[in-house]
């Protein structure tokens, strides 16, 4: 990139309040921008033009939709008193067209209330969408473990096995068996305790189609069409729930939106 391409040192200032006051919504209520602010995260030492005016768009996004809350409505309690966990877990592949990194995404609902959502770039290149995947799925089961530790530590009895859907078959196979052959040989051990899950019956892996994966939109670019298609899941506006708590105030960012507004 030329040093035009480069915004001023006062709109990199602006950029990387912007961008920390989005991670901090991500983070909190808003699991539907996770990866357009996981791209915008790539440029807080050196934003560009073009990356500028997409942070001006999704904050401007975010300031149109203040009255979306997370949605946490449990399900109702079987009579096992187990709680049930639901995981989906998805990658692209190559998503990063400068590192050929995949993006991992996976949303973890717990009584069908989302708890827990990431969006991450995978940290070496994978051969294979199969490999991608699998890596995705992995990255999910550690998180898993850990929440099952913690709601054990508070006395709450989780629902063996665990559920986790992903759209790739070839990922699925793969851990649910033993194998090495050419294609999968070379994958780091550190990825393979997944099948431990699986074998111990401590998760249980579904297939489903793309269309149903709720952890597609963590992982690229969607459009309207996927957002509202998977959106409801996730996020309930303020017209249909009431519950202040559930609500992130963004009147004090507001602020930021009419800084936003001069340039």
């Amino acid at each position: 990139l030329q040093l035009s391409d480069h915004v001023s040192a006062d709109d990199q200032r602006i950029y990387r309040s912007a961008v920390g006051t989005l991670l901090q919504f991500v983070k909190h209520s808003r699991p539907d921008i996770s990866n357009s602010v996981r791209e915008l995260s790539k440029c807080m030492d050196y934003a560009t033009v073009a990356a500028f005016e997409e942070m001006k768009r999704v904050m401007n996004f975010v300031i149109q939709t203040k009255s979306f809350g997370l949605k946490l409505k449990p399900s109702l309690l079987p009579s096992n008193n187990e709680w049930s966990m639901t995981v989906y877990t998805d990658s692209d592949w190559a998503g990063d067209k400068t590192s050929r990194r995949s993006i991992s995404g996976y949303v973890i609902f717990l009584m069908d209330c989302p708890i827990v959502w990431k969006s991450k770039q995978q940290v070496s290149v994978t051969l294979s969408s199969t490999e991608a995947e699998y890596v995705a799925l992995s990255e999910a089961a550690k998180e898993i473990k850990f929440l099952y530790q913690v709601l054990q530590t508070l006395g709450i009895q989780v629902s063996l096995p665990i559920i986790v859907k992903m759209d790739n078959i070839g990922a699925i196979f793969m851990a649910e068996n033993v194998t090495a052959t050419n294609r999968s040989r070379h994958i780091d051990t550190r990825y393979h305790f997944v099948r431990e899950f699986v074998f111990d019956g401590f998760i249980r892996i579904i297939f489903v189609k793309t269309i149903d994966n709720r952890a597609d939109p963590f992982t690229k670019n969607i459009t309207s069409e996927i957002y509202n298609r998977n959106v409801d899941h996730y996020l309930v506006s303020g017209d249909e729930f009431s519950n202040a708590f559930l609500f992130v105030d963004l009147q004090a960012w507001e602020g930021v939106g009419d800084m936003l507004s001069d340039h």
